[in-house]
């Protein structure tokens, strides 16, 4: 009976064992959630900080950059002008070529296509 009580020995030690391993994974996954949390919070407080300070150097600057925007909606307005009137001075232009191109389709069949469409129908 020796080693029938050895034997049953063996068996609870490993179930201690995975019962050990199976609490410290768990406790594993609690470690790494809590430093999600922790990280998270670090994270929230360094952008907050960051975007306290970008305000104040925003603020000092000019307040909310009116001119600087007033003078891009000026830009990017006379850029618009000058691509309407680049595309207004193409447009003919490039229906011409288009045209041109539609009219140019060559309808000869070349030699080749005969040839292969000859073998596969037997002529």
């Amino acid at each position: 009976m020796n080693s029938g009580s050895g034997i049953q020995e063996l068996m609870a030690a490993e179930t201690r064992a995975s019962q050990i391993v199976a609490e410290a994974r768990i406790a594993r996954g609690d470690r790494m959630k809590q430093a999600q949390v922790d990280a998270d919070e670090l994270i929230a407080a360094y952008r907050l900080e960051q975007q306290d300070a970008f305000d104040k150097k925003a603020n000092a600057d000019g307040g909310s950059g009116g001119n600087a925007s007033a003078k891009l909606q000026a830009e990017t307005n006379a850029d618009i002008q000058n691509m309407q009137g680049q595309f207004q001075s193409n447009a003919q232009k490039a229906v011409d070529v288009l045209l041109s191109k539609c009219c140019e389709v060559s309808l000869e069949v070349p030699t080749a296509r005969i040839r292969s469409t000859q073998k596969i129908y037997g002529k």
